[in-house]
């Protein structure tokens, strides 16, 4: 692989000025120029990122922040990331993905004062995010995947939640389904004031009493073990329960145990509606679950083009848009059998 001091030999310059070619810091004759630039086609000299970005005073690298614990990456969240990845390539950029934030701040304000980053794509966003703060103090650019409180000053993309947990409920409802049970994240998720789990609890509630349902929520930790404990919780407090829908997909396995355990079918005693969730964790179950689609990949490539729209435009351009879910009806919902048995009516003479 060809260095600088191999263009600088064939050129017959100085190193120094293969490197003033590059980053425009000095000013260089054409004719010079020329031959350095001649000398890089000939030996197919690729600068290195950084050495390409000094002439913009740019590194060419966002930033992904997004908090992640012990569970990692699942198939939803990485459809973010990979959209995110092929919109900055295509744009010209490496993305870099980086759990620092959460509640490091000061990990967050070393990275921000570094300027290693041109902007930052932030994720797992709450209504009061501090994360936001730090970042606009030290100057850098930045895109949300969700929403604070006040997006006024922000540009972001998101899911829209109200139509989302609004189809989920009109499909399970238009079924025949009255008691509906809503399984969110963790009760410490909804205190620390995580966007999607309030959005969609009120969401939730908006939709019940819009269609004249008493709306039942329950909380669940992250993990099967979890989803067992809130479906255990929900038959507690509503036994005559026909529908789950839950957004909570490390969960949503343990639900469907409870279910099972319990000598339940689904969907002929229990529908289930998976909410926020890929095509690829759906049909894991079985039977597959009816799914409100996350449109993650769209989202990430969405949020990178308005980051980068954002480097190039005026410093007052905001973004601001909502993608809803995608209704995607696999196995686990259909009528409820109670309703099922009373409108099929008496048995034909005939036996039939």
């Amino acid at each position: 692989m060809a260095t600088m001091h191999d263009v600088a030999r064939l050129a017959q310059v100085s190193v120094s000025t293969v490197s003033y070619v590059l980053t425009g810091t000095r000013p260089i004759s054409q004719a010079t120029r020329n031959k350095v630039l001649a000398a890089m086609a000939q030996l197919d000299y690729q600068p290195n990122a950084m050495a390409r970005g000094l002439a913009s005073r740019r590194s060419r690298i966002l930033g992904l922040l997004m908090p992640m614990d012990e569970r990692g990456l699942g198939a939803t969240e990485t459809a973010f990331v990979t959209g995110a990845a092929a919109a900055a390539s295509v744009a010209g950029y490496h993305l870099v993905l980086s759990p620092v934030g959460g509640g490091n701040l000061d990990d967050l304000r070393r990275l921000a004062s570094q300027r290693m980053l041109d902007g930052v794509v932030l994720m797992e966003v709450q209504l009061d995010d501090e994360r936001v703060t730090v970042l606009q103090e030290a100057g850098v650019p930045l895109v949300l995947i969700g929403r604070t409180g006040d997006t006024s000053a922000l540009s972001y993309v998101d899911i829209d939640f109200d139509q989302t947990v609004h189809e989920a409920v009109a499909h399970l409802v238009a079924l025949g389904h009255r008691r509906i049970v809503y399984v969110n994240h963790s009760a410490a998720t909804l205190a620390s004031g995580y966007g999607p789990a309030l959005r969609t609890r009120d969401a939730f509630t908006a939709a019940m009493t819009g269609h004249g349902l008493e709306p039942l929520m329950i909380a669940a930790e992250d993990s099967a073990a979890g989803g067992r404990a809130a479906l255990a919780a929900a038959f507690a407090k509503a036994p005559d329960l026909t529908a789950v829908l839950a957004m909570n997909e490390t969960a949503i396995f343990g639900i469907l145990g409870e279910l099972t355990g319990r000598g339940l079918a689904v969907p002929d005693d229990v529908s289930v509606v998976s909410m926020v969730t890929s095509p690829q964790v759906a049909e894991l179950a079985t039977p597959a679950l009816t799914a409100m689609t996350s449109p993650g990949s769209a989202l990430g490539r969405i949020a990178i083009e308005a980051l980068t729209r954002h480097l190039d435009g005026p410093a007052d351009l905001r973004h601001q848009q909502l993608l809803p879910c995608t209704l995607e009806v696999r196995g686990s919902t259909a009528a409820p059998r109670r309703l099922t048995l009373a409108t099929a009516g008496p048995p034909s003479k005939d036996g039939g």
